[in-house]
């Protein structure tokens, strides 16, 4: 099925907005027309048909935080489509300009993320790298923000890596100080950046809803044959799920492999999916 004549289907995948500021959540909340949910308290989060936006504060914890609360109590049984939009600051990007992540770098830990892009941005890519602490300084081509590491770190446990991406807008370069922004020029640069984070909200949801509708025979065929634990039957429907992301109409071949056990089928699964960004497919 094209990702064109899915749109009908576009109701069953879930998605999730998560920012961390009011200012960066208001244009999403007003374009999108959610209403807020007043049965919680620990987070401020707003409810459409398919859309979960979470207002989860400043910095990695609190963003981490944010996601899982909101997986937890709003949970989906399908991959959800979980976006990330924020502002992020750069050595002389002008103000308002739209990047989505092309690689994610923690400044405390060094470690490294790669959100697949099976789709195609709406916007230029960027490396992104998170810290702690707002930046005066921008001593690298990269964007500096306070989030995207803990989002899709936290993220890439309730969904797959092509469904979980970065949409941020400078707000800060070495012209225009972080100390210096003002809440509505945010939102003002949020709003200019909505077509943006639309197009791109539906073109993964639309990649999402493949997964709904690939069919579940290979599926029960393969739990038919070998024996699998309920957590490993869980694993399995992931992995399976992601390889038809990434694989598209490529059928699953365990002829030559021979698998003996479950175990066998769920790591030939990730080897297959891990080898994917080396063009395995």
């Amino acid at each position: 099925m094209a990702l064109s004549d899915t749109s009908e289907l576009m109701s069953k995948s879930s998605c999730y907005f998560f920012a961390a500021l009011p200012c960066e959540a208001k244009p999403l909340i007003e374009y999108f027309k959610l209403k807020k949910e007043l049965s919680v308290s620990a987070f401020t989060i707003y409810r459409g048909t398919n859309i979960t936006l979470t207002v989860t504060g400043l910095g990695k914890s609190a963003i981490a935080a944010g996601v899982g609360y909101t997986l937890a109590l709003f949970p989906t049984d399908s991959l959800p489509v979980m976006l990330n939009i924020g502002i992020a600051g750069h050595k002389d990007y002008a103000l308002g300009t739209i990047f989505s992540a092309q690689k994610i770098i923690d400044h405390d830990s060094g470690r490294s993320f790669y959100p697949q892009l099976v789709t195609f941005p709406p916007c230029a890519t960027q490396l992104i790298t998170t810290v702690s602490q707002a930046q005066l300084n921008y001593s690298a081509d990269t964007l500096y923000e306070m989030e995207a590491s803990a989002f899709y770190e936290t993220a890439i446990r309730f969904s797959s890596s092509e469904l979980i991406q970065c949409i941020k807008v400078i707000s800060d370069n070495e012209d225009n100080a972080s100390t210096q922004i003002k809440p509505a020029q945010v939102s003002e640069w949020i709003k200019i950046a909505l077509p943006v984070i639309d197009n791109y909200y539906q073109q993964l949801t639309e990649l999402a809803s493949l997964v709904q509708t690939t069919d579940i025979t290979e599926y029960t065929g393969i739990i038919s044959q070998w024996r699998f634990s309920s957590n490993e039957k869980m694993q399995l429907q992931s992995l399976l799920n992601k390889r038809a992301l990434l694989a598209g109409d490529k059928k699953l071949d365990l002829t030559e492999s021979a698998p003996a056990t479950g175990k066998d089928i769920l790591n030939l699964l990730r080897n297959e999916i891990n080898a994917q960004a080396f063009g395995s497919f």
